[in-house]
């Protein structure tokens, strides 16, 4: 009976949670530190939690779907163009998963016209099941620079790995966005680690950096070990938590997604996607690839 009880009461959180959306957004400086594997994986777990998952991808090459086995091949930009209705470009790749492509019209946003934007908000806000939790992987060939998303977003993750250079552009990434848009805040992931030790010491020492020069706050997020399984899943085109929900990645990214619920949400989030949307194409207005390198 307890057991019962506890599942109406983890269904009943569930279910009032549904006010808030929660939206991170992931980023990196360099290329192959595991981002969108991080993001396939946190969405697995997400969703099997009960929630109801979009996933942004703004990458062209290794898109995110393809970690679920998926093909995503429209754009949200053939939606905005009156080509394609949001159904026809959103892909299910897995129960409460769903993935858009945005890598066209990301770079666009700020150009967007009056009778576009009204089309993306319409679209966005009739979507069903409405969306608990979007998570962004970002591209590092950003058109701007920096993408919108990591404006708008309630939360930044950046992703690293042990490497001199990995981290050497990841402050740089950070330096840039704070200095630019006043973005104080990040989340540090620190992938392909041999210990927890080893990561808090890499987040530790770029923490210090940031803090000590007036850039930004940069918290643990957590972080993910070498192991060979997560390999293994990624091969075969499979969240490593859902073929191999024991082993030591599985269960660090089990850890970062409960962290992850517990990071305070604003009172934007309230608005549901809509309201994010409006605050995307705001911020938008002010990316400017000039400043962002000032």
């Amino acid at each position: 009976m307890a057991e019962f009880r506890g599942d109406q009461a983890a269904g009943l959180r569930r279910l009032l949670s549904r006010s808030q959306l929660r939206v991170v957004t992931f980023a990196a400086g360099s290329q192959r530190v595991g981002k969108s594997v991080s993001v396939a994986n946190l969405a697995s777990l997400l969703a099997r939690q009960g929630r109801e998952v979009l996933i942004v991808d703004e990458n062209t090459d290794d898109p995110v779907a393809g970690f679920f086995g998926a093909v995503a091949t429209n754009d949200l930009q053939q939606v905005i163009d009156g080509e394609m209705s949001l159904s026809d470009v959103l892909v299910p790749v897995a129960p409460g998963i769903r993935v858009l492509q945005a890598a066209r019209v990301v770079g666009q946003l700020a150009r967007l016209t009056e009778s576009e934007k009204r089309i993306l908000l319409s679209s966005l806000a009739d979507i069903r099941p409405q969306v608990d939790i979007v998570l962004v992987d970002t591209s590092l060939d950003h058109p701007l620079d920096f993408s919108p998303f990591g404006l708008a977003a309630q939360e930044t993750v950046i992703v690293v790995s042990p490497n001199g250079s990995v981290i050497t552009e990841a402050y740089a990434l950070i330096k840039k966005v704070s200095l630019g848009y006043q973005r104080k805040h990040f989340r540090i992931l620190v992938n392909k680690v041999r210990t927890a030790g080893e990561a808090l010491a890499i987040h530790g020492n770029i923490a210090r950096v940031t803090r000590s020069r007036g850039i930004a706050r940069l918290d643990f997020a957590g972080h993910v070990p070498v192991d060979e399984r997560l390999v293994q899943a990624s091969r075969l085109c499979q969240p490593v938590v859902a073929i191999f929900p024991e082993s030591l990645a599985a269960q660090a990214y089990q850890a970062l997604a409960k962290e992850l619920m517990n990071w305070p949400a604003n009172d934007e989030a309230a608005g549901g996607l809509e309201q994010f949307v409006k605050q995307l194409l705001h911020l938008s207005q002010r990316i400017d690839p000039v400043a962002i390198h000032a």
